[in-house]
């Protein structure tokens, strides 16, 4: 197994023009315990943003930076680079952990702080179900890993009414994991989240910016947090019990309510399998100190964590998404297939897991066991098994790992039944006991490095064959790509007699 090299500040990479997007050289430094981020557009000026706001946790992430398998069959050619080659292009070092498909650009919120939906942008992007089949197609195509999750975005997904035959597509295209990327607010509805869950959907990934009124106010203009708790009563009702919390942060509107969140959270555990807090990406023409005034990077988050839980999930319990990477090469030796590798850029994200105790209080998964020294022995075992050193099989490093956990008990009888016996049950037993709490900060054109780009595992299929990595889609490519496909609002009117955009059709 191949580590990326440790990065030492200051250093340069490529970053694009937050008014051109022309792409640009950047220098990420140090400055008064920051990681900051600054470019200079010959016709538009400097730039500097916040790039991670403590430069401990950047060199700390570093340390557990793997390379990953990539992709063997990209959909474009590297032309004029990247980011303009997205498709996936040769360069791409990444293969999709997570893709996503628009079903639709309508909604039915117009929430102030987004400027995608139908209404503001003028037309209505809005897949057949063919497209969305061969996108599917497309995404399971990858090698040597076919993308293993899907999730339908938008807009509002819950606005398509064929929503439960696209979840079914996706199944019967050999999707493991079918989630929805929601506002909630249809999950109300008596009996959808059963239909949902019958056509197989896996996971609601909701939007849920806080627990008082205050942040939907703010963020989407209305008070929804009565309704968001009716839409997981009524999952919890029906049947649907894996649901992501996904609060937008702002500094100023509910960096006070992360441990708040969590709570809620723990209360809610039966149902809950995760909260993923994503620092928002700032988007339009907005001048420094505005910018400071709402940036939030994954370190303050996890610092506030820390604060507002009384120091019971620390900043040191959270690792990078590409920590579990010795986790994938492992179960992918024990399973004689490539599995699943995370192996994102240590900047893009960074999670923890929580475990519930019988009394309802919780603990970070550090305290039961020895994270780093368990992925260790994991990394070891793999390494050999890449090597041809086959000579006592995998069961023994795995069975080997066993030996960092700190505590016998519930969380040491799941993983050894999951890891050593491949229970599958065991494993749904370990989810309804933990909740990860992770957080993933999208780039925006202010912060925007192309070295975080290359190694992204969130991607979007598109109807023209592409596959774009996230950050590409939502700060280049995603209106091009819209208005390519889309139609204007008064034809979709037209052709939806009394019917509006901001309902469901």
């Amino acid at each position: 197994m191949e580590k990326m090299a440790p990065k030492e500040l200051p250093y340069t990479t490529k970053s694009i023009c937050p008014e051109c997007f022309c792409t640009l050289e950047a220098e990420v430094y140090e400055e008064d315990g920051k990681v900051m981020i600054q470019k200079k557009c010959k016709e538009h000026g400097e730039f500097k943003d916040v790039y991670w706001s403590n430069a401990e946790d950047f060199h700390r992430a570093f340390n557990f930076a793997y390379k990953g398998l990539g992709l063997e069959n990209p959909r474009t050619e590297t032309v004029n680079q990247c980011p303009n080659d997205c498709g996936l292009c040769p360069n791409h070092k990444t293969h999709t952990c997570l893709a996503l498909i628009d079903v639709t650009n309508r909604c039915n919120l117009e929430c102030p702080i987004c400027f995608a939906h139908a209404g503001k942008a003028g037309y209505v992007y809005e897949p057949s179900m063919d497209e969305i089949k061969e996108m599917l197609a497309n995404l399971r195509a990858n090698r040597p890993v076919p993308a293993p999750a899907v999730q339908f975005a938008g807009g509002e997904p819950t606005m398509r009414a064929d929503l439960p035959e696209i979840i079914k597509a996706a199944k019967d295209a050999g999707f493991p994991h079918v989630e929805i990327a929601t506002n909630g607010l249809m999950l109300t509805k008596k009996g959808y989240p059963k239909k949902l869950a019958e056509a197989g959907l896996s996971t609601v990934y909701m939007q849920f910016d806080g627990v008082t009124p205050e942040p939907y106010l703010a963020a989407r203009g209305v008070n929804l947090l009565s309704q968001k708790k009716k839409a997981l009563e009524r999952c919890r009702e029906e049947g649907l019990r894996s649901i992501v919390l996904v609060p937008t942060l702002v500094r100023g509107v509910n960096h006070e309510q992360i441990g708040d969140i969590i709570r809620f959270g723990v209360e809610n555990h039966d149902i809950i399998r995760c909260i993923n807090f994503q620092p928002v990406s700032i988007t339009g023409r907005i001048d420094y100190d505005k910018r400071q005034e709402m940036r939030i990077t994954i370190p303050d988050l996890m610092q506030l964590a820390e604060e507002q839980t009384d120091g019971v999930i620390k900043r040191t319990d959270w690792y990078p998404v590409p920590f579990v990477v010795p986790l994938a090469r492992a179960l992918g030796a024990r399973g004689g297939a490539p599995a699943v590798e995370f192996s994102t850029h240590p900047a893009c994200g960074m999670a923890t897991f929580i475990l519930i105790e019988e009394d309802g209080t919780y603990k970070p998964i550090t305290d039961y066991v020895k994270v780093e020294q368990f992925l260790g022995t994991l990394e070891k075992m793999a390494t050999d098994y890449e090597k041809g050193r086959k000579t006592r099989g995998t069961l023994r490093g795995i069975i080997g790992a066993m030996r960092f956990f700190k505590k016998k008990g519930l969380l040491f009888n799941l993983a050894n039944n999951f890891l050593r016996k491949k229970d599958y049950d065991s494993l749904a037993e370990f989810m309804e006991r933990i909740i990860m709490i992770g957080s993933m900060h999208f780039q925006d054109p202010y912060n925007f490095d192309l070295e975080r780009l290359e190694r992204c595992g969130i991607h979007y299929a598109v109807p023209d064959g592409r596959i774009v990595p996230f950050c590409a889609m939502n700060s280049l490519h995603r209106a091009k790509i819209e208005e390519k496909f889309a139609i204007p609002v008064e034809e979709w009117q037209t052709e939806h007699p009394g019917k509006k955009i901001n309902a469901p059709a």
